[in-house]
């Protein structure tokens, strides 16, 4: 992959997680009206404060990302987010789900593009 191409969209994904965990603490972002489902189980998930965590996770991988320092590793663990959120938007409000989409997208594209960093560990 092109190398100007690859840091436009690692920077890319690195805004995108930012804003999204800083969301989790400052909640510039209004959220639109959820299925009930889906509600109920973002309440858990808020108050067992695992979006805590979620949302610390995205800005230490979204400051990794566009400063490129660890990035790979913070790559494969947002992977770990990125496919959560695609499920949970997927089952639970599939109207809402474009935006996870594209994460899972951008945070695929950072993995093929850290595939040299891998390659020790798949071997």
């Amino acid at each position: 992959m092109n190398s100007k191409v690859f840091m436009v969209l690692r920077i890319l994904l690195g805004l995108f997680v930012l804003v999204f965990g800083l969301n989790k603490f400052m909640h510039f972002i209004p959220f639109g009206e959820m299925p009930e489902q889906a509600g109920a189980y973002f309440a858990a998930l808020s108050s067992a404060k695992v979006m805590t965590l979620v949302g610390i996770i995205e800005i230490v991988a979204g400051l990794a990302l566009i400063v490129n320092k660890f990035g790979a590793l913070l790559s494969l663990i947002l992977m770990s987010i990125s496919v959560n959120a695609v499920l949970f938007h997927l089952t639970l409000d599939p109207a809402n789900s474009a935006g996870a989409i594209v994460l899972l997208v951008l945070n695929i594209i950072a993995l093929i593009g850290y595939k040299d960093k891998y390659k020790e560990l798949l071997s």
